[in-house]
């Protein structure tokens, strides 16, 4: 197997992309890195895939930030400014899998997001789309932004309960793979979550991605 770098965005903040990372990690026995962490006082997305993935590595955040707020914010508020351009993806021997901060947009500084750091790394983009109302919408519009940068898209990985009609029509729309779904999960367990994960989606689907 080649060592893939792996990107996780979302449609939104708060729909499960943490959650997906976990299972992807799990799945591919890789490493997991968030760059910069926002909100320090409840459980960090690092802490949570720690906890859902425990075998797998977990690398430092570059940034750990106290305020749980858009990133150029909480830097802000802290007296520091994150520069992007020290922002490199690690070097890693196993498939990395690294989560950004809510969407495409969400600011690092106030002139700088997360498409921005994505463009310059020009790694495969897995893209996290909630089930819920106003997901065409949301998706359709980042997938937009991602090909108006020329940056590779793996595919849609969908969370929530089934929309069967939300899931394929962003996918033709948005001329892009459908890799799977991850369902709603009741007990959130490592053994739980890799089950699901292995149930709803092809693994080869991220494997054959480029390094």
């Amino acid at each position: 197997m080649n060592n893939p770098v792996l990107l996780v965005s979302g449609t939104d903040t708060g729909i499960g992309k943490t959650i997906f990372s976990a299972a992807l990690t799990q799945a591919l026995q890789g490493s997991y890195w968030k760059p910069v962490q926002s909100g320090l006082e409840e459980e960090t997305d690092s802490e949570t895939v720690r906890r859902l993935a425990p075998n797998c590595p977990v690398l430092s955040e570059q940034w750990r930030l106290q305020l749980p707020a858009s990133p150029h914010l909480s830097a802000q508020a802290e007296g520091v400014e994150i520069d992007p351009a020290v922002l490199n993806i690690p070097h890693c021997d196993q498939p990395l899998v690294v989560e950004g901060a809510g969407g495409l947009m969400v600011p690092l500084t106030r002139s700088r997001t997360y498409l921005d750091i994505f463009t310059r790394w020009q790694r495969p983009v897995i893209l996290c789309a909630r089930t819920q109302l106003g997901t065409i919408n949301h998706s359709l519009l980042s997938l937009e932004a991602l090909r108006n940068r020329n940056i590779p898209v793996l595919g849609v990985a969908f969370i929530g309960h089934a929309h069967e009609d939300s899931e394929g029509i962003i996918c033709e729309l948005g001329n892009v793979s459908r890799l799977g779904r991850l369902p709603v999960l009741d007990d959130l367990k490592p053994q739980l979550l890799a089950q699901a994960f292995a149930e709803n989606f092809n693994l080869q689907d991220f494997t054959g991605a480029a390094r």
